[in-house]
């Protein structure tokens, strides 16, 4: 079992350059702390201590996401939740809608402490919970280095993984439609959480087949919202990118198998799938 710091204790110095993200933090701790985020995250908190981090979502009773987050081990077997700020307003009422009886107290603690990232290791961080690729991540106390938003921002399009809090609006898109499944972020073994019948159904059934997944073409990116077509036939939208690559959300199936080469905004796209993105394939396509 892994030794648990004291949450915002970092261990030795390191000489890598980190940057601080602006998330939202809440600290959820109290006697039941753990049982009632096991029970609502797509997560398995018994896990948490030995990974040090874990990347989770909280879902509709529908399966679709709300928010996701990463979940950081914290003294007295609490819990630091750290959100887009986008998200983080919402994700703080649902909870506390949520709470009821449980014996659990939420705080924003973002005015105290940063979110760290680094494209290398640092003292005291974890690997990024998604994919290796994506760095090294901690928290520590308030006041530390430069802003890193456009760093990770331009890492993750790079790689292919959406930003779920710009890419989807709340309750958009399903859990494997969000890419929980390729990303780590949802146990299918863990028992029940809020939206679980519809998650473990599509995974079943092998039924995911609108999906993000990176497109590539010359010049700048066309605006949020473009169409992409096939010919005349609406196959999906570009969302977030920059020159030569955006994330879109696409039906892959018909993307994949569309007779007519991929545009968007009156210019050829064509799709570049990360190596670890699960495809439509033969019967679901």
């Amino acid at each position: 079992r892994a030794r648990r710091l004291p949450f915002g204790v970092a261990r030795a110095k390191s000489c890598a350059m980190s940057y601080r993200l602006n998330r939202t933090l809440i600290r959820v701790t109290g006697p039941d702390a753990r049982a009632f985020l096991q029970g609502l995250l797509t997560q398995n908190l018994e896990k948490l201590d030995d990974a040090n981090v874990l990347y989770a979502a909280l879902l509709s009773p529908q399966g679709k996401l709300i928010a996701d987050m990463m979940l950081w081990p914290a003294d007295e077997d609490g819990v630091v939740i750290e959100a887009d700020p986008a998200r983080g307003g919402d994700l703080m009422r649902r909870l506390a809608m949520y709470k009821l009886r449980a014996r659990v107290a939420l705080t924003d603690v973002s005015a105290a402490h940063d979110a760290l990232c680094s494209g290398s290791p640092f003292g005291g961080a974890a690997p990024d919970p998604r994919l290796a690729a994506l760095g090294w991540r901690k928290l520590a106390p308030r006041g530390h280095g430069d802003n890193g938003a456009t760093i990770l921002a331009g890492r993750m399009l790079a790689e292919g993984v959406p930003d779920l809090a710009r890419d989807a609006n709340s309750e958009e898109v399903f859990a494997l439609e969000a890419l929980l499944e390729e990303l780590n972020g949802v146990d299918f073994a863990k028992g029940c959480f809020i939206g679980q019948e519809n998650v473990s159904r599509m995974k079943r059934r092998a039924t995911t087949r609108k999906k993000f997944c990176p497109i590539v073409f010359e010049g700048e990116a066309p605006p949020f919202g473009t169409p992409v077509l096939a010919g005349e036939v609406e196959v999906g939208s570009v969302r977030t990118g920059g020159a030569g690559r955006a994330i879109a959300l696409l039906r892959l199936d018909r993307a994949m198998e569309a007779p007519d080469a991929l545009h968007a905004g009156g210019k050829p796209v064509r799709l570049d799938p990360p190596n670890w993105l699960i495809l439509p394939q033969g019967d679901n396509v």
